[in-house]
Parts: structure tokens; sequence; C-alpha cells
């Protein structure tokens, strides 16, 4: 009995320890959160500012306007890819150019695109700067001047995006997905950077779900909040992610990722840099690090910003099962990202991205899982032998359940206060109820399958998984 008493004991002892380390963990997480609150606060209230002075961007919309390029690999489209080449093609942007890659496309993807737009064939002439598999055709529209296809072999995203940067002829860069729905004045919006700063490299916009959104005509005619659980939950996230996070990041000099589906480039400083590489699940994030890198090795911009009113909506899963694998694969592209770039963690060198920008993206959003996993462990074992200081888990729940839902409610309460994404009144209360219940359940879930993403990471999977999308449709008359 003796022994096993002072078995219990070390067990209680470790626990204890353990336990304050997890609570302190989770204190300064979050402080560190609410300063990214307030940053981003002052940070909406300049670009309000910005956005205040519309009429000088539009003068700036003109000829002299930068021209952009939008880069939108497409790969068995064929139901949809005139809907979305028409709807991208009526953005409000005065220089323009639309790049299509039909990336091997098995299905009737290139015949729908010539015949519902007169393509006509071009001498591929382009500077190969970026490695990707072969150009099959290269097409331009008779019916929309600002319209290039590029027919290639199947290679995957990246393999894409890099062809569409070798044929566009842009200043900057507009990299998408093909099934993003972006508003009319969004590329309009996020030029504002590249034009108030020389060193911008790229920007970023704000993703909303579509999911309960009216769609019509490639256009969002009716901004709803999501109504069933799972897209619910991943609109509040995003809404935090983007409004609080990323704009916090802003005025702390540490924005690290642009979202794959709505990200702004210099062209010059991608196809410099290599673009985009082929054998990681992260290719958007990994091309910012190396972005940023470059800059503070070589020189050259190295702004990345996030801009929170050009906005772009998105379809997200609402199959668990989907939704596992999209966050399996999102934690192992951070993964390899932060082992890509070690070399600038805790480095003065490298400025706020390696002072900053990468420990709390190592700490916090990569062992973050892992923390909160040693937590419920420790709860456990405390319960089994009876060591379980009620005190402290009541401050642990405070911690946990508290401060994670007041980030999450005056992220609603910034956003129904400025850009009222998904309306107000009903979809307000709605998005409030999301973040209610949120912490009960579903943060568990996504703990979970950020740890099997780590494990698969470590095990060196790199797949996509396969990631099944309804489509958006517009309602019934």
């Amino acid at each position: 009995m003796s022994a096993l008493a002072t078995v219990a004991d070390v067990v209680r002892a470790i626990l204890q320890v353990s336990q304050w380390l997890v609570l302190v963990y989770f204190l300064l997480l979050n402080g560190f959160l609410l300063v990214l609150l307030g940053a981003a606060a002052l940070e909406l209230r300049r670009q309000r500012g910005y956005a205040a002075l519309e009429s000088r961007w539009r003068l700036l919309g003109s000829d002299v306007a930068p021209r952009i390029s939008v880069v939108a690999p497409a790969y068995d489209e064929a139901l949809t890819v005139t809907e979305s080449v028409r709807s991208l093609l009526t953005m409000r942007y005065p220089n323009l150019e639309l790049v299509l890659v039909n990336d091997g496309s098995k299905d009737e993807t290139l015949g729908v695109l010539m015949r519902d737009f007169a393509l006509h064939g071009l001498h591929p002439v382009y500077d190969p700067v970026l490695a990707h598999r072969p150009i099959r055709g290269l097409y331009r529209s008779s019916a929309a001047p600002s319209l290039v296809v590029v027919d290639k072999e199947n290679g995957g995203k990246a393999d894409a995006l890099n062809a569409g940067l070798n044929v566009a002829s842009g200043d900057l860069v507009c990299a998408i997905d093909a099934d993003t729905v972006i508003e009319p004045e969004a590329l309009l919006r996020m030029a504002r950077p590249f034009l108030l700063h020389a060193d911008t490299v790229a920007a970023g916009g704000t993703i909303r779900v579509a999911n309960a959104a009216t769609i019509e005509a490639g256009r969002v005619t009716r901004p709803r909040a999501p109504r069933r659980f799972l897209a619910g939950m991943q609109a509040v996230e995003y809404l935090r992610a983007f409004l609080t996070g990323r704009l916090g990041w802003n005025l702390l000099g540490g924005n690290l990722i642009i979202s794959g589906a709505f990200g702004l480039f210099r062209r010059d400083a991608v196809l410099a840099s290599g673009g985009y590489v082929h054998d990681t699940v992260g290719e958007d994030m990994e091309l910012v690090a190396r972005l940023r890198r470059r800059a503070y090795e070589q020189g050259g911009p190295g702004r990345v910003v996030f801009v929170p009113d050009p906005v772009a909506w998105t379809e997200v899963p609402e199959d668990a099962r989907v939704l596992a694998r999209q966050r399996d694969r999102w934690h192992r592209g951070l993964a390899d990202v932060l082992r890509r770039h070690r070399g600038t963690a805790l480095r003065r060198r490298y400025g706020s991205l390696g002072l900053v920008a990468y420990p709390y993206f190592l700490l916090a959003e990569l062992l973050g899982p892992v923390v909160e996993l040693l937590g419920l462990v420790g709860l456990g074992v405390g319960l089994l032998v009876g060591a379980i200081d009620w005190p402290f888990a009541a401050l642990f729940f405070l911690v946990a359940y508290g401060l994670g839902l007041l980030m999450t409610v005056l992220t609603v309460a910034l956003e129904e206060w400025t850009y009222r994404g998904y309306g107000t009144g009903r979809d307000t209360l709605v998005l409030l109820g999301w973040a209610l219940l949120e912490p009960l359940g579903y943060r568990q879930l996504t703990v979970v399958w950020r740890l099997r993403g780590l494990w698969r990471f470590l095990r060196g999977r790199s797949d996509w998984g396969v990631m099944t999308r309804k489509g958006f449709t517009a309602p019934k008359a």
C-alpha cells in the first residue's frame, strides 16, 4: 500500500505541475490573442480611413492602374467553368487579364471554353521562368480578348499556377480557386496597398462562407449566415481568423498566410523566388514565407498585408469526413512550412518574421492541439487517481472557454460595427449562437483532426485527400 501511495503522490505532483504549465500556456496564448484583437481594431480604423478615400482609388482605376492577371486553375469543371469565367470577366477593374489554366481535365472543360468563348489558337510564345508540366496549347477569346486559356498536362494546383504565372502579363497576379466568388470591386480594393507602399509584395482579402448565401450569375445577391452546424462553425472560425488574426498581424508585422482562394502578388517577386513548390500541401503559405524570407536575405519588397474589405466567398465542407481531411492537410502544410523555414526562428536578421511570427505559429498554431491534448489527458488521469483540484479545473475552463468565447464575440461585434458581411439582425444572432456552441465539441474535434495531421506529417504523408463539394446553386423561381 505504501508503494501505491508513493506512486499516487508522484502522479499528483506531476499533474499539479503539468496543469499549471498548461494553464500558463493558455493564459499567455489568450493574452497574445487579445493583443491581436486590439491591434486589429486599430488597423481596422486605419483601413476604413483608406476606404473613405475610395474616390481616389476610382481615379486610379484607369489605364494607369497596374495590370492584374487573375490566374485560375481548373480541373474537370465543364459544368461550371462558363459561369465562373463570366463572373471573373465582370469584375470592376480597368486593366484586367484572366488566365484560366486547364490542368489536364479529363472532361469537356476545354471544349466548353472553346464553344462559349470563341477561342482561337495562339503561338505558344512565353518566357518559361518556372518549371511545370508541358503546355499543349494557348488560346485567346475572340468574344472576350482579356481571356487567355492555357491547356496543359495535369500536374496539380501548384504546377498549374506556375504555368499561369509564366503566361500572365500582369504586374500583379491574383491567384484564386476556380470555385471562388469574388465581389465586383474586390480587385480595386486589393490593389490599395500596392499603390500606397512600394515594398508590398502580397495582399490577401477576407474569405466568407457562402453555403447559405444566394448566388446568381456568379454574384452573391443575398449574403446569409450559415444555418447548418459545420458551416456555421467555420463561418465563426473564418471571421476570427481574418478580421482579428490577419488584420492584427498587419500592425505586428507577422502576416504569414495569404489564402490560396484569394491572394494578390507582385509577379516579378514570385517569379524571382521560384514560384509555387510542388512537394508540399501548404503551397500558399510556403510562398508567402519564402517571399518574406527572401526580402530579409536579398532585399526587395517584403510587406505582406491583409485588406479586410475585398471579399471572396467560398463553399466550406458540410461533411465531417471532408472537413477532417481539410484540417489534416492544413496542419500538415503548416508543419512543412515551419520545417522548411526553421532557419528564421528567433534570429534578429529576420525581424518580426523570426522573432514574433515564427514562434507564434510554432507554439500556438502547430503545437496548440498537443498542449490541449495534454490538458485533457491530465484531467482524465486526475479523475482516475482522485487528484482533481476543482478550483483549478474551474479556472482552466474559464480560460479555455471564457476567453475564447470573448475573442469570438468581440470579433462578431467588429464585423457588425464595420462590414456586416452576413447582414444584420437575425444573421448576427445566428453567428453569436454558433460562437457560443463552438467551444463545446467542435473545437475538440478540430484538435483531433489537427493532431492527426501532425502525426501524418511525421510519417511523411503528403497527399491532399478528396475534397468533394456540393457546388453553388441559384434559388429556385
